[in-house]
């Protein structure tokens, strides 16, 4: 009996510590609608400009230089006022030499109060690179709390997890 219960618990964990992910061909993870979230804003608006930079993984170095690991990477732009709208007129998407990725935000985009969209880098899409990096340009009326951008890494590989966040910086 010892031995059949034995050949039981062997068996569940062989089932448990299957970590395969289902994602058919066709399944789309949710994307943001940037043309429905379009806007047109007066040039003579009385709102703020800043512009902010988030640097973001979608690889890292393992062991060496010359073995890198990949990683998914979610953009986080959130609006942190309770009652103001905020706007982005610029979303880039650059690799670790510099070079423009994609330009998410093409006319002007709303964000409503504590309203918190993501842009997801998916783990097999290395083009970024180690280095790569976000530069958001965005307005918001006087008085209103800035924007905050952050950049959240993650890789499961079996048991083992990896995460970390990035903090965007104002340059201007």
């Amino acid at each position: 009996m010892k031995h059949i219960t034995f050949f039981i618990i062997i068996i569940c964990s062989f089932y448990a510590c299957d970590n395969k992910i289902n994602l058919e061909k066709n399944e789309d993870p949710i994307k943001v609608n940037w043309k429905k979230r379009a806007i047109k804003l007066s040039n003579n608006d009385s709102l703020e400009s800043g512009h902010s930079y988030l640097s973001i993984y979608s690889q890292i170095y393992s062991f060496s230089q010359h073995k890198t690991y990949n990683l998914t990477a979610m953009v986080s732009l959130r609006n942190t006022s309770m009652k103001d709208t905020i706007y982005l007129t610029n979303v880039d998407y650059y690799d670790t030499h510099g070079a423009l990725l994609q330009r998410y935000v093409k006319k002007t985009v709303y964000l409503a109060p504590l309203e918190t969209i993501e842009i997801v880098i998916d783990e097999a899409d290395v083009t970024g690179g180690t280095g790569s990096n976000f530069i958001f340009d965005w307005k918001i009326p006087k008085n209103c709390p800035e924007p905050l951008f952050e950049g959240v890494m993650t890789s499961t590989a079996g048991q083992q997890g990896l995460s970390f966040i990035t903090h965007a910086k104002r340059i201007r």
